[in-house]
C-alpha cells in the first residue's frame, strides 16, 4: 500500500503547511514514527530526506511517505510514492541517451567536446519537459515552463536557463503529485533528515527541515496553488518595533535594532533600520548589516566622510564586535575558535555551506558564559561570547550549527536548526575609531534588551 491509514483523533490543522518554514504538526509526526521504522527496515548507508504528507481519504486520514532522489540505487520501493517521472528505465529514452553522451567521452577533440555539451543540454530539456506537474486547481505544467514563469529576471535566466539537476525529484513534488493523481486533499506535510549527516549542509539524524529552496521553491509554489496555506512568514509582514537610539552625535548614531527588522528595505517589505534613518538624517547610511532575525547594535553613518571612514575600519578589520548566542547542547570547552570555510548555497539561498574548495575563510573565536535548562524544552542550552573575526555570511549561524563546528545551532535558528519565539542572536557591544574625533569608542546594547536568561 502507497496510502497508510492514520488511527487518531488529532484534530487537523486549519490551513495546509508552509513548506519553507514550519514546525511539524503532531498528524505529522506521528506518520513520520511509522515511516522510519520501514526506513530501518530498509537500512540505506547514506543519510537520506525523507517527507511524509498527511491526505483526506475515505471520509478519514491516511498519509503518503516519499524519499529525496534515489533510495539505496532505486526509486520504485514499493512503501514510497512513485517518481514524478521516472528516467531510471535501462531501455528508456533517457538511459539510452545518456548512454550515448557517455560513449563520446573516449574522445577529447573539441569537435566531440562541444557535440557532448548540446547533447546533454538537450536530454536534460527532454527530462524536465517530461515532468508534468499538476496544482491543486488540477492545472499542468512542465518543469521548464514553471522555472521559467518563477525567474522572471532575464539575468536568472541567462545564467540559470534551465531548473538544476534533480529538481521535480525532492519528496515535497513526489507527495503532492502523486495526492493530486489520487484525488486526495492535502493537510499538512514535514520532512526530515535520516542517517549520516552530510559534509557540506547542516543536517543532523532525525531532525525536521524545511523544503530546499533552489530547486523546490518555484515547484511548489506553482503546486500549491488552490490549496488554503498558512501564511509566508517573509512576505506577511513583520512587527515594526521601534528602534531605539544609544548614542548619536553629529557624525554618527548607534542604534538598537530588533529581531524581525531588516537593515536594508527588501523585496517585499521597505520598512527597515535605513530607512528609519534616513526618515530622521536624509544623508544618512547604514556602513554594516545584521540578518533579519538578529538583534543589536547598529552603526549609522550621517555624513558621507563618516560612512566611508568607518567601511574603512569594517575593511580593514579593526572594527571589533560581539554577539551573544544561545544554542541548543550543553558546550563543554569554554574557550575555542572554529575556522570552516564558508560558500553561499547558490540554488538554495540563503543557505551557506561548508566548502573546503571554493569557500571563503570564515573564522569565529567563541567562550562559554553560562549554561541553564530551557523552560520550554527542558534541554540544556549554553549562552556563549562570539567574536567574528571574519564577516561572512550567516558566518555564526553556520559555525555554531555545522557537525564540524560547535554541533550546536542557535535556538530559533529556522535554516539551521529548530524555530522559536525568535533567534537568539544579539550583536551585544561594538568597538570602533570615531571618524572624526579618532578616539576609541565602545558601544553596548541596552540593558533591558538581554536575551539572556531565556
Amino acid at each position: 500500500m502507497i496510502i497508510h491509514p492514520l488511527h487518531t483523533n488529532i484534530p487537523k490543522p486549519e490551513r495546509f503547511t508552509w513548506p519553507f518554514c514550519y514546525e511539524p504538526h503532531p498528524l505529522c509526526l506521528l506518520a513520520c514514527d511509522e515511516v522510519k521504522q520501514e526506513i530501518e527496515r530498509i537500512g540505506p548507508k547514506e543519510g537520506k530526506m525523507f517527507g511524509v504528507l498527511v491526505v483526506e481519504v475515505d471520509g478519514g486520514l491516511g498519509f503518503l511517505a516519499a524519499y529525496s532522489g534515489l533510495l539505496e540505487g532505486r526509486n520504485d520501493w514499493g512503501y514510497f510514492v512513485p517518481p514524478v517521472f521516472d528516467a531510471q528505465q535501462p531501455d528508456g529514452y533517457f538511459k539510452q541517451k545518456e548512454r550515448e553522451i557517455s560513449a563520446l567521452n573516449q574522445h577529447s577533440s573539441s569537435e566531440t567536446q562541444n557535440l557532448h555539451k548540446e547533447m546533454s543540454q538537450n536530454l536534460q530539456l527532454w527530462l524536465f519537459q517530461q515532468y508534468r506537474i499538476l496544482n491543486a486547481h488540477g492545472e499542468i505544467k512542465d518543469l521548464v515552463e514553471i522555472w521559467r514563469d518563477y525567474h522572471q529576471n532575464p539575468k536568472i535566466q541567462k545564467k540559470f536557463p534551465l531548473p538544476p539537476g534533480g529538481t521535480g525529484d525532492c519528496c515535497a513534488p513526489k507527495l503532492l503529485q502523486y495526492a493530486y493523481l489520487q484525488h486526495l486533499k492535502p493537510v499538512c506535510m514535514a520532512e526530515f533528515w535520516w542517517g549520516p549527516s552530510p559534509k557540506s549542509e547542516v543536517r543532523y539524524h532525525g531532525e525536521f527541515y524545511p523544503a530546499c529552496r533552489g530547486k523546490c521553491k518555484p515547484v511548489l509554489t506553482w503546486m500549491l496553488q488552490g490549496l488554503e496555506v498558512d501564511p509566508d512568514p517573509e512576505t506577511s509582514g513583520f512587527l515594526h518595533q521601534g528602534i531605539e537610539i544609544v548614542y548619536e552625535d553629529e557624525a554618527i548614531a548607534a542604534v538598537y535594532k530588533p529581531s524581525g527588522m531588516l537593515s536594508v528595505p527588501g523585496k517585499t517589505d521597505d520598512y527597515s533600520v535605513a530607512t528609519w534613518a534616513k526618515e530622521r538624517w536624509a544623508a544618512s547610511m547604514l556602513p554594516h548589516r545584521l540578518d533579519l532575525m538578529t538583534s543589536g547594535i547598529m552603526l549609522v553613518a550621517k555624513t558621507p566622510e563618516a560612512y566611508h571612514h568607518l567601511q574603512n575600519q569594517f575593511a580593514a578589520r579593526t572594527i571589533k564586535k560581539k554577539y551573544l548566542a544561545v544554542v541548543e547542547g550543553e558546550i563543554q570547552q569554554p574557550h575555542g575558535v572554529i575556522d570552516l570555510p564558508l560558500s553561499s548555497d547558490p540554488m538554495n539561498r540563503p543557505c551557506q555551506i561548508v566548502d573546503y574548495e571554493h569557500g571563503k575563510r570564515a573564522i569565529t573565536e567563541y567562550r562559554v558564559l553560562d549554561r541553564q535548562q530551557s523552560p520550554t524544552t527542558h534541554r540544556p542550552v549554553t549562552l556563549l561570547a562570539l567574536y567574528p573575526h571574519t564577516g561572512r555570511t550567516h558566518q555564526l549561524r553556520m559555525h555554531c550549527a555545522h557537525q564540524e563546528g560547535l554541533g550546536c545551532p542557535i535556538l530559533g535558528d529556522e535554516l539551521y536548526g529548530h524555530k522559536a519565539d525568535r533567534l537568539y542572536l544579539q550583536a551585544e557591544s561594538i568597538a570602533f575609531e570615531h571618524p572624526t574625533t579618532g578616539k576609541r569608542l565602545h558601544l553596548f546594547c541596552p540593558q533591558d534588551k538581554k536575551i539572556w536568561p531565556i
